[in-house]
């Protein structure tokens, strides 16, 4: 007769480790994401407010909330604020990218925020 004594607390052992690998990547891959949709709703609110404020202000705001967010500095330096008068728009766009470095994944991820909204 085989013994199955253990079996059963390490394969409990196996399930929480994975369990603990995958919450540990998705939080640091999740930041990097969290860190975008803030960028982008920061943007959306500026363009929401544009007819209200000049370009130099709304560069100002979105370069404060780059630097409190926690975005690469690239990110400011690419920040593009247009308006057109056909049709009368607000553009505010940018881009950058960021290197997530784990054990086992490397990977770089690009984003181009955007935001346009009518004058």
């Amino acid at each position: 007769m085989v013994s199955r004594r253990g079996a059963s607390s390490s394969g409990c052992l196996l399930s929480l480790l994975i369990f603990v690998a995958l919450l540990y990547y998705g939080v640091n891959i999740g930041e990097v994401f969290f860190r975008y949709y803030r960028l982008k709703d920061e943007m959306e609110t500026q363009a929401r407010l544009a007819a209200a404020l000049d370009d130099g202000t709304i560069r100002r705001r979105i370069q404060v909330a780059i630097d409190h967010i926690g975005i690469p500095d690239s990110a400011g330096a690419r920040l593009v604020v247009r308006r057109t008068a056909m049709p009368r728009q607000i553009l505010i766009e940018t881009r950058y990218s960021e290197f997530v470095s784990l054990p086992l994944f490397h990977h770089s991820f690009s984003f181009n925020p955007k935001a346009t909204q009518p004058l």
